[in-house]
Order: C-alpha cells, then sequence, then structure tokens
C-alpha cells in the first residue's frame, strides 16, 4: 500500500511549490511525483504570480530522494544540471497496488496519443492544467492532477493525494474536491 503525492506544472512557482512541500511532509506521503513543467512557464502560458525558478530549485533540491519526475515540454537538459533528482524520462510506469500506471507529461502521450498500455493500465499526465478522471478504451483510465500554478477552465490549483487505489484531487488548502476509487471500477 502506497500513499504517493502528485503534482503537475510548478512552472517556476515559488509560492506554489513551498505550499506543495508543506502539504507534502504533512500528508504521510513516501513520494512525491512530479509530472513536468518544474521550472519554466513556456511562451504560451503568462508567468506565475510567485515565479522565481531559483527558489523552486532550493525548494526541491533537499527532497532529491523522495521525488520522481518526468520531463515536461518545457523542462531541458539545463534545468537537469541544476536539479539534484532525474527529470529526463519522458515517462515510466510505476506499480502501485495492483494497478499499472503509465506517468507522463502529456505533450507527447495522451488520450489522442497514447502509448502502449494493457487492459486496465491508468494513464497518468498533466500538461493540460485540468484535472481530469476519466475512464476510455479497454478498461482504462486517464488522471490528470491539473497545474499548481496556471489551472485552466476554471479549475482549481491543485494536486493529487494516491492511496489505496484512491486518487484524491485536492485544493492547495488540502480540500478534496474530487475522488476516483479504482476500487469501483
Amino acid at each position: 500500500m502506497a500513499r504517493i503525492l502528485i503534482a503537475s506544472d510548478i512552472h517556476g512557482d515559488a509560492n506554489t511549490a513551498e505550499r506543495l512541500i508543506e502539504i507534502y511532509k504533512t500528508s504521510g506521503a513516501e513520494k512525491l511525483l512530479l509530472l513536468g513543467d518544474i521550472l519554466y512557464h513556456g511562451p504560451r502560458n503568462d508567468l506565475p504570480a510567485g515565479y522565481a525558478p531559483k527558489k523552486v530549485i532550493e525548494l526541491l533540491n533537499p527532497l532529491k530522494n523522495e521525488i520522481l519526475a518526468v520531463r515536461g515540454n518545457c523542462d531541458t537538459e539545463v534545468d537537469q544540471m541544476v536539479l539534484s533528482f532525474p527529470i529526463l524520462a519522458d515517462y515510466a510506469y510505476l506499480s502501485l497496488d495492483g494497478l499499472r500506471i503509465f506517468t507522463t507529461h502529456g505533450h507527447k502521450f495522451n488520450t489522442d496519443s497514447l502509448p502502449p498500455l494493457a487492459k486496465g493500465d491508468i494513464l497518468l499526465h498533466g500538461h493540460t492544467h485540468v484535472p481530469v478522471a476519466i475512464e476510455f478504451g479497454e478498461d482504462n483510465l486517464y488522471i490528470n492532477p491539473g497545474s499548481l500554478s496556471i489551472p485552466k477552465e476554471s479549475s482549481p490549483k491543485s494536486y493529487i493525494l494516491y492511496e489505496n487505489g484512491v486518487f484524491s484531487f485536492r485544493t492547495l488548502d488540502g480540500e478534496e474536491y474530487k475522488r476516483y476509487s479504482t476500487c469501483n471500477k
């Protein structure tokens, strides 16, 4: 049984990164899974209010042994030079509580450009800045935590706390606003 905090699209926002780390430290989570776009905002997004990539580096590097991360479309080799944990993998497979989860950022692999998925696999990605939990394909599930810094489509700044097959979508205040249980499938 695993407890993991899942977040995406920090985009250099030190205020949200600081809040995320506070939440992580009190959540009891074993790992912090970052789904890309850690330091920079990219040309299509407005600058987040707390934009301070160097501060985000200072906040995340001490957690290097607790962070799992995949590369977003705004993450580069230069970012890897300043971050103490690996960020350049395009995807990772996780096995949690009997579930097989394909984690990626979402700019290469998504529901329109599927990775190889077996029946029942979960596709977990960020990139769209919109929180989602929908079933598709052959008993597959698509999960997106939304964005911590630049939410879109009137969604809140959010993350997911995963435990025992349940994806709990939460605001930065810790309030659960959506829940998806794989036990109901």
